[in-house]
């Protein structure tokens, strides 16, 4: 008995098409582009040395030791520096202008950040947030700089 080709159709499309699934999921948002001291990229349990040339990924968060910095280019053209001892986390990269899909959504715990917009922030500037325990900054310029210190700190 012949099995309903539909039945074969849709078992040899759910393989073909679900490693791209994934890929678009993981699509690479950006790279390292500089780094001094110990900086990382943890990617899950993943912890990587953030050396030039790694790629980042949506939901990578990005941390600098006591002497670290690390600067960071997404596919935007935009830029992000973090000084010593830092914590960011990218929680949402889109970058689609064609399908109108534009957006940066990332998070710094602590330490020291600067930003400066690439398209995203040209095209679609109020898509482009970054929030700290206290505070959301929206893009409404072109750059900016911010520190997180501890609660009580000055």
């Amino acid at each position: 008995m012949k099995p309903p080709l539909l039945g074969v159709f849709l078992l040899v499309a759910s393989f073909v098409l679900a490693p791209g699934i994934d890929a678009a999921a993981r699509e690479t948002i950006g790279m390292v582009r500089s780094s001094e001291g110990v900086a990382t990229v943890t990617r899950g349990e993943e912890v990587l040395q953030a050396t030039p040339g790694t790629k980042l990924l949506a939901g990578d968060i990005l941390g600098t030791g006591p002497d670290a910095t690390l600067g960071v280019i997404f596919r935007d053209n935009s830029t992000l520096s973090l000084g010593p001892e830092s914590n960011l986390v990218i929680q949402e990269f889109l970058f689609s202008p064609a399908e109108g899909k534009l957006g940066l959504l990332a998070r710094i715990t602590r330490g020291s950040m600067a930003y400066l917009s690439g398209l995203i922030g040209k095209l679609a500037p109020g898509s482009a947030r970054f929030e700290t325990p206290t505070a959301t900054i929206g893009i409404r310029g072109t750059r900016f700089a911010v520190k997180v210190g501890t609660p009580g700190s000055r």
